[in-house]
């Protein structure tokens, strides 16, 4: 199963991104979509997991979209939160986080959660426009990683 991570998208999706995404399972976002057509968007390209930022509002996206999404996928349970500090890593196997722009992939020391910020597509700093991907199988991750584009 193909989880295609994104975040910070803030009102536009390239090109090059949705040829990435082509073909994924689910499309998690991170927060800051900024936009209801962007939703639309990337629901028609696979399921579409997301949690509000900062500049998100919910009448935007409906009353199911909130600063905190929990799923079950494969076996493993996620946690998606737009800010680090609001992710719970004793309550998840996978968490996601968004907001600062700059994309790393991780092991925590204490919990052994899977934690990745998948950096921004749009409006990257201090790094290259990116994304993420992470690949589970029978209930384990078998690779997670950040994409670059651009």
């Amino acid at each position: 199963m193909r989880y295609d991570i994104i975040s910070d998208t803030h009102g536009f999706l390239s090109e090059e991104l949705l040829a990435e995404l082509a073909g994924a399972d689910v499309i998690v976002h991170a927060g800051d979509i900024c936009s209801a057509s962007d939703y639309r968007t990337l629901s028609a390209v696979a399921p579409l997991k997301l949690c509000l930022g900062n500049n998100d509002w919910s009448y935007d996206y409906g009353p199911s979209v909130r600063r905190r999404c929990i799923f079950v996928g494969e076996g493993l349970k996620w946690q998606v939160t737009h800010y680090r500090q609001r992710l719970n890593l004793a309550k998840s196997d996978i968490a996601i986080c968004g907001h600062t722009h700059t994309p790393f992939v991780e092991r925590d020391e204490w919990t052994g959660t899977l934690v990745m910020n998948p950096g921004s597509p749009t409006y990257p700093r201090r790094s290259r426009p990116s994304m993420g991907r992470i690949v589970v199988e029978d209930g384990r991750v078998v690779d997670a990683r950040i994409i670059t584009l651009g």
